[in-house]
């Protein structure tokens, strides 16, 4: 099988899997914001959320430093020398990560009163700290369990199985699902008392994790990656290597999740239940950028770390700009659509039981400026991973640094003209700089870069998105004209005609252009048998 055609099979798995795992997370949502809305319940889970969660999706996420690391050393090693490394490596990281879980326990209330300064001007934001608070406690474990997934993740990727990891979020998603029926059983169909309500999320969150850590334990072991025992060889050469990225990259991409912490500190002195609508919001942005996320970077990274040992850079230079070129392929439309369609979005998927059309309108107006900076978060993944190939987490993890300080000055001054908005529009521009910086920098190790003739393509991809966002948003307001809007079936035929009339107009104006990477991928789709 050719290297191509390889990588197409295994973003063909990982699109399946992952399809399947976004629509439980969304449906996941869609269970809370019905139970809950815009509440004190869903605001303080997103600030008790802000630490265990990001240690779960920095730690234990596809695509993550550790899942990098492991894949980066093990593509290169082969899988028979790195068995007893990453028993060393989940040795370490477990007793470090179990050393943390004690001090999340311990520290959880100035963790929380941290993030949340301005709940102190009034007594409706001391309760909803209080019930942060017990939630942090509750999901304090997460911190542990994540080091484990995320190197089982890696394993399992480097071993070729790529279904059982894209897919795992899914049992996640249940039982957080279950924890709310659960909930809302108890109560008798509406959750008035907010500690039991707060509680179910915690616990849901925390039993789903648990789950996915346990479906990762048959796979590994049989492949010669390790097996689930304890191992103190730090001296090995894998295991040094694995370090040497996994440190700074962990450090790097921690720095991206700070900023998450500076926007939920802001939004602390917002009125309304920003923190929640943030929570709503990110969700309708991390399905599609999860969902194209994996199905180009986890191919591609296997692929830039073999093109790096064997020391291949023209060939490292024409996948990085053919995973750019894909990225804009895929975001480009999608923000556009993002940005037009926003409040049909919310609507349709939202919009039911204790969510009313004030939240929709709040979440609507955070997802619209979020749809602006997708494009620029997953193309500085794709470069960060082109860096950690290269066996390079420091120079992201520099840029990262001074993204805080950027991001945390973004905010104030986006804030203050755009409210609750800006602090999406913040991100972006961080992201859009960082991924200026990481190129421009890459390019002085690898020659430099044919800016122009890499550059054509993207300016005419982005006009056509526009234009599609634009048909969209036009066929949208039709719909809603002729349909109205207060029927779900009308709100889904509404935000299909927007969505469906922008796909096909990028899609027909990108055909004519004759992008040798999109002829040569359809021709392979044709003729590829399911893998």
């Amino acid at each position: 099988m050719s290297t191509a055609r390889s990588v197409l099979g295994v973003a063909r798995i990982v699109a399946l899997a992952t399809l399947l795992s976004k629509v439980f997370g969304l449906g996941r949502e869609v269970v809370v914001a019905a139970a809950f809305g815009a509440s004190a319940i869903t605001d303080a889970f997103s600030y008790a959320y802000v630490v265990p969660g990001f240690l779960l999706i920095l730690l234990g996420g596809i695509n993550g430093p550790f899942h990098s690391a492991v894949v980066s050393v093990v593509s290169k090693r082969g899988q028979g020398d790195t068995g007893e490394a990453i028993e060393t490596l989940t040795t370490m990281v477990g007793a470090i990560l179990l050393v943390g879980t004690v001090g999340l326990l311990v520290f959880a209330e100035p963790i929380v009163a941290f993030a949340t300064p301005g709940f102190a001007q009034s007594a409706d934001g001391e309760a909803i700290r209080a019930i942060a608070v017990g939630q942090f406690r509750i999901m304090a474990p997460l911190a542990l369990l994540a080091g484990a997934i995320g190197i089982g993740f890696g394993t399992l990727n480097a071993a070729d199985m790529y279904w059982l990891p894209s897919v795992s979020p899914l049992f996640s998603s249940v039982a957080v699902m279950g924890a709310v029926g659960v909930a809302v059983w108890y109560s008798g169909g509406v959750v008035t008392d907010v500690g039991l309500g707060g509680q179910a999320l915690a616990w849901g969150v925390l039993l789903g994790a648990l789950a996915q850590w346990l479906v990762q334990l048959a796979g590994p072991g049989g492949r010669g990656m390790g097996r689930f025992r304890l191992r103190w060889d730090t001296r090995h050469p894998a295991v040094q290597e694995m370090l040497r990225v996994m440190v700074p990259a962990t450090l790097s991409s921690g720095l991206l999740h700070v900023n998450v912490y500076t926007d939920l500190w802001f939004a602390s002195f917002l009125t309304g239940n920003v923190a929640a609508a943030l929570g709503f919001a990110q969700p309708l942005v991390q399905t599609p950028l999860g969902l194209l996320s994996n199905v180009i970077l986890v191919p591609y990274m296997p692929l830039f770390s073999r093109l790096a040992g064997d020391g291949d850079w023209s060939g490292f230079a024409e996948r990085l700009r053919q995973g750019l070129l894909v990225t804009a392929i895929a975001m480009l439309p999608v923000g556009a659509l993002t940005v037009a369609l926003a409040e049909p979005v919310v609507r349709a998927i939202y919009e039911r039981a204790a969510f009313d059309r004030e939240a929709s309108r709040l979440v609507a107006s955070l997802l619209a400026a979020y749809g602006v900076g997708m494009f620029f978060y997953l193309a500085r993944d794709v470069v960060v991973r082109a860096y950690y190939a290269l066996g390079d987490g420091e120079t992201p993890f520099r840029i990262s640094i001074a993204g805080i300080g950027l991001n945390a000055l973004f905010n104030y001054l986006a804030v203050s003209r755009f409210g609750a908005p800006g602090l999406a529009l913040a991100t972006a521009g961080v992201n859009a700089i960082s991924l200026g910086l990481l190129l421009f920098l890459l390019q002085r190790r690898l020659g430099p870069f044919p800016w122009r003739t890499w550059g054509q393509p993207f300016v005419l991809l982005l006009g056509f998105a526009l234009l599609a966002g634009g048909v969209g948003y036009g066929m949208a307001q039709a719909g809603t004209q002729i349909w109205g809007d207060r029927l779900w079936v009308a709100r889904v035929a509404t935000l299909g005609a927007g969505g469906i009339s922008g796909l096909v107009t990028f899609g027909l104006l990108t055909l004519t252009l004759r992008l040798p990477e999109l002829t040569s991928l359809l021709q392979r789709l044709r003729r590829t048998p399911p893998p």
